[in-house]
């Protein structure tokens, strides 16, 4: 009911002031139910979207009891650890007496030996080497000569090669921010090390990186399959992309401004892939290959994404069914035969077709045209075994990158972003082919300097 007051002030406008606020009121009405549209749409989460699991809304509320119990199921084998071959240090411990009767023990054969095995740290602390030049006069020309510096020991440089591969892996693989690092050296390593040194020497080791690099791309490019995905990255405050191309046992990382095209053409040259695996972003579809596979992964979340805001679609439940029916019969192909399987691939290219003559308006026919229009990319891996699904190998390459940027934030300057993209590139192509980041590391810091000390050491 409209109060007196507000009748009396409508009533003294004039014709012109009535019109203008009826059609602001009229706007006003229109942005609300919009808004009423938008609040009752189900939330867009990784489940029903592309969206990464990383901006799903976390609830503040506590969560449901567990119903099932905690700890290992019946009948769960027992894991134990393994005692080690060769330990370090044997103490030997013999029972000479008998607790019972005090009779003696020390001339008894032993019927048993329990072996039990702790595993300790020694003591960490710097080992300093010092080098001495010596100059002397050359007593047939007179000039002053100077000994010549071993190997892994030249001048301008300050720390081995254990230590900065040390500092590398904390900083780049376990996302350790400068500070805490300082603090970590001191406190686990007795080393007293600077902001400025800290940085030189992650600076050192992404240049280090940088020299192999161009090896793992060419290897990227002439791989038969590629993947490819990216996300967004913060240089200078501002956001930039980080891009991944996975290739066979091999990966590539790249921090660029751009997200468009230009970047993965300018990474591929003149070279082609046979198959291209990715999602369904403009970029990517375009990338030179023969053939494209979508990702099915993507396309069965906004599928579910879909059904909860058209319940009443079954075009969308059905093409969900389809896609899953297509990736359980690629994992239960080496237990088929090559005609039975064959056949089952004939039944669902058929059952795609069937689909993708359906008609319907409204929302949802987006992705009915997608698929029309991508037909050809849908199904690749039920033709070819080296090809994958999904584009999961790709996002498991830049989790740790999203990690990094959540706890780090920006890279502050140009050299500390390449620096990442070089490390992440040879790092993680190194783990693909069962090598260890820190021991890569190592090698990439240069000539061991160990050898130098005495055995004791």
């Amino acid at each position: 009911m409209i109060p007196e007051t507000a009748k009396l002030k409508i009533e003294e406008q004039s014709r012109e002031e009535l019109i203008a606020l009826i059609y602001e009121l009229a706007k006003e009405i229109s942005e609300l139910k919009a808004e009423i549209t938008r609040l009752k749409q189900p939330p867009t989460t990784s489940q029903n979207s592309s969206q990464p699991p990383s901006r799903d809304f976390k609830s503040s509320t506590k969560k449901r009891a567990r119903s099932k119990k905690k700890g290992a199921k019946p009948g769960h084998e027992k894991q134990e650890r393994q005692l080690v071959a060769n330990p370090n240090k044997v103490i030997e411990v013999y029972a000479d007496h008998c607790e019972n009767c005090e009779h003696t023990l020390l001339d008894q054969v032993p019927v048993q030996v329990i072996r039990r095995q702790m595993t300790e740290l020694p003591e960490i602390k710097p080992v300093v080497i010092e080098t001495r030049q010596y100059e002397v006069f050359c007593p047939c020309c007179g000039k002053l000569q100077r000994g010549k510096l071993p190997e892994g020991l030249e001048s301008g440089r300050y720390f081995g090669p254990r230590l900065e591969a040390v500092v590398t892996d904390l900083h780049h693989e376990h996302h350790v921010g400068f500070k805490r690092l300082l603090k970590m050296c001191e406190e686990l390593f007795g080393l007293t090390l600077s902001a400025g040194g800290a940085v030189s020497i992650v600076e050192r080791a992404g240049k280090a990186a940088q020299a192999e690099t161009e090896a793992i791309g060419e290897r990227v490019r002439q791989s038969k399959v590629i993947g490819s995905d990216e996300t967004s990255a913060r240089v200078h405050g501002r956001n930039w992309w980080e891009w991944v191309f996975v290739g066979e046992g091999c990966e590539y990382h790249l921090i660029e401004p751009s997200r468009g095209h230009d970047v993965v053409k300018e990474f591929m040259r003149e070279c082609e892939a046979e198959v291209w695996v990715c999602d369904c972003w403009k970029a990517q579809l375009n990338a030179p290959a023969k053939v494209h596979q979508i990702c099915l992964a993507h396309q069965i979340r906004n599928l579910q994404g879909l059904m909860e805001k058209r319940p009443r679609l079954a075009w969308a439940r059905a093409m969900q069914t389809l896609f899953r029916k297509a990736i359980h019969l690629r994992n239960r192909q080496e237990q088929m035969t090559v005609g039975g399987y064959k056949r089952q691939v004939a039944i669902i290219e058929m059952r795609l077709e069937q689909l993708l003559e359906r008609t319907f308006k409204g929302l949802g026919r987006n992705l009915l045209d997608r698929y029309r229009k991508y037909r050809d990319s849908l199904f690749i891996f039920l033709h070819r075994l080296d090809v994958p699904a999904h584009n999961n190998a790709c996002e498991r390459a830049l989790r740790p990158s999203v990690i990094h940027r959540k706890v780090l934030g920006s890279f502050r300057s140009d050299w500390g972003a390449q620096a990442y993209a070089a490390l992440a590139t040879v790092l993680n192509t190194a783990k693909r082919n069962g090598q260890s980041a820190f021991q890569k590391l190592v090698q990439l810091m240069g000539t061991p300097v160990f050898h130098f000390l005495s055995p004791s050491i």
